[in-house]
């Protein structure tokens, strides 16, 4: 039997409503701004908190509207001209027309709002670096219609592909390769052979990977190996169908951290970030305060990005990652670097921890989970009893859930750090350090 739908959640889509004139409060997370009308919330995209403005509704709902910015009467002292120009129509950045410390401000007070019940009292412990040319990977769409390659970024609010000409966000190295790589993709069959690229710069150098949609031949390969060879880059390429690039050895990637080398496939999760991974890091170890008698679990960690720099100054580290390769990977770093006190374990974090970690007498975990959270093993960690728990988090609403629970079961937040990991962007990357009470 077919459901009936609740007239409660119809609203009105793409209703283009007249030009009105607003009078921006403030701004969202997402960089749209917030203004009242006769009592009913409208966001405005392209508005700035301070600003009087005209906008149009696009979008009718019960509780709020969706508008358009239509001009800017009075603007805000803290609106800038981005620096990209194709600002306007990128999904890739949102923050780009403010400057950078008002960024950073609105990033804060969406933060707090959203950890409001568990942070009171604490102030946040900002950790930025440069707001352009810092990111060191990028997954590149492409598309090829009547003949005409479009190569770049969805578009706001759209899925379709914005063809860019640069990205001032990638780090000058990729954004020289982006350049290179669109203009010999312009006129060649590949294009319409490909499902994305991923760029990615580190210590090794610059890497294009090609996710092939269908097969391609010896002869296009060789002549793009001899591209690759010409503009020193390395060369990957993704099988039809295949869930990961064939990648040997020898042409596995590395990055250097605080004087240590991680190796990793191209496709593993890496921060995007360099000099924010670092600082990322160094917080860590100095927020966890380690010394020789600290046996440290790190959950979700990869192939050792915080368990290689804690097992310099822990006694012991046990990372644990579900993927099997990485943690194949992570043993395999930390025999590179000389690090007898770290073991790795592969384990489905979403299910009840194991005996034997319970009897390790670990004193601090460390945990980096996916957007969804670590909710599932949440009560494995209250089993272990850590004293300390290092909580970072790309998602601040399963950290709010999150700490929350860890909160009622006898932690008390210590510490919070907003970390702009991704600048221009709406994304927020937070580390929260809790103790247990005693």
């Amino acid at each position: 039997m077919r459901r009936r739908t609740s007239p409660r959640r119809i609203t009105k889509p793409h209703v283009m409503g007249p030009v009105q004139t607003y009078h921006v409060e403030g701004i969202t997370h997402e960089a749209k701004g917030v203004a009242r009308l006769d009592g009913k919330v409208t966001f405005i995209e392209g508005a700035l908190p301070g600003e009087s403005v005209t906008a149009q509704v696009i979008k009718a709902g019960r509780r709020f509207d969706e508008a358009v910015l239509h001009s800017i009467i009075e603007p805000s002292d803290y609106r800038v001209d981005p620096v990209c120009p194709h600002f306007s129509i990128c999904g890739g950045c949102s923050f780009q027309h403010l400057t950078d410390e008002r960024q950073l401000a609105a990033k804060t007070d969406w933060l707090q709002g959203q950890l409001r019940k568990v942070v009171t009292t604490q102030n946040f412990e900002p950790l930025s670096d440069v707001s352009t040319q810092y990111r060191r990977r990028a997954r590149i769409a492409i598309d090829q219609k009547k003949g005409v390659v479009a190569m770049g970024f969805r578009g706001k609010s759209s899925s379709d592909i914005v063809s860019i000409d640069q990205c001032v966000v990638l780090t000058p190295p990729l954004q020289k390769t982006f350049q290179s790589l669109k203009n010999a993709l312009l006129q060649n069959e590949l294009a319409g052979l490909l499902g994305h690229i991923e760029l990615l710069e580190d210590t090794k150098g610059i890497s294009v990977l090609f996710r092939l949609n269908f097969d391609v031949t010896d002869v296009l390969k060789e002549a793009w190996e001899s591209w690759a060879q010409k503009d020193q880059v390395t060369l990957y390429w993704q099988a039809p169908k295949a869930s990961k690039a064939e990648v040997s050895l020898e042409k596995m990637r590395h990055y250097e951290l605080g004087g240590l080398k991680l190796n990793y496939h191209p496709q593993d999760f890496i921060q995007v970030n360099a000099a924010m991974n670092q600082k990322m890091v160094t917080q860590a170890i100095d927020w966890l305060m380690l010394n020789n008698q600290d046996i440290v679990l790190d959950l979700f960690c990869g192939v050792g990005n915080f368990s290689l720099p804690l097992a310099q100054h822990a006694q012991k580290v046990i990372g644990v990652e579900v993927q099997a390769s990485m943690v194949e990977a992570a043993r395999q770093n930390a025999q590179r670097n000389g690090l007898d006190n770290v073991a790795f374990v592969a384990a489905d974090l979403t299910q009840p921890v194991e005996n034997g970690l319970i009897n390790k007498q670990i004193t601090k975990v460390l945990l980096d989970p996916p957007r969804a959270g670590a909710f599932e093993f949440l009560d494995s960690i209250i089993k272990i009893a850590p004293i300390q728990i290092l909580y970072v988090s790309c998602n601040a609403s399963t950290l709010a859930r999150d700490a929350e629970y860890l909160v009622a079961k006898g932690y008390r937040v210590l510490r919070v750090s907003l970390m702009d990991m991704f600048p221009q962007t709406s994304h927020v990357e937070t580390m929260m350090l809790l103790q247990k009470k005693k």
